[in-house]
């Protein structure tokens, strides 16, 4: 009588090694998701460098960035306080693409803003 060979004990095992190889992998995927928002790898840039401001083109929608040692340039000033923009796309940036200030400072609709 053929009896069929059975595996061993040892092949058939509970292998701990692999085990933590996949808990590994499965609590990095979960760091990523959890870390990222799950909502992809997205970046913001700041509006200006360190030791920097952003400014205003007064009249205008223009904007740059002066050294924090330096005065805004002549048709430039500084944005109201408060209505600063910090990074690209932030409210107060998306804000300043339709208003601008007039040459007293107020707050005004920009020029070519439909």
């Amino acid at each position: 009588m053929y009896l069929p060979r059975r595996a061993s004990r040892a092949t058939t095992a509970f292998r701990p090694g692999r085990v933590r190889i996949a808990a590994a992998a499965l609590a990095s995927a979960a760091a990523v998701a959890v870390l990222t928002g799950c909502s992809g790898f997205e970046s913001t840039s700041d509006i200006c460098s360190s030791g920097e401001y952003p400014v205003l083109s007064v009249g205008e929608t223009g904007s740059a960035c002066v050294s924090d040692k330096k005065e805004p340039p002549t048709g430039f000033a500084r944005y109201p306080e408060g209505k600063v923009p910090q990074q690209v796309d932030d409210k107060w940036d998306v804000y300043w693409d339709t208003h601008t200030l007039d040459k007293d400072g107020n707050t005004i609709d920009a020029p070519d803003a439909d």
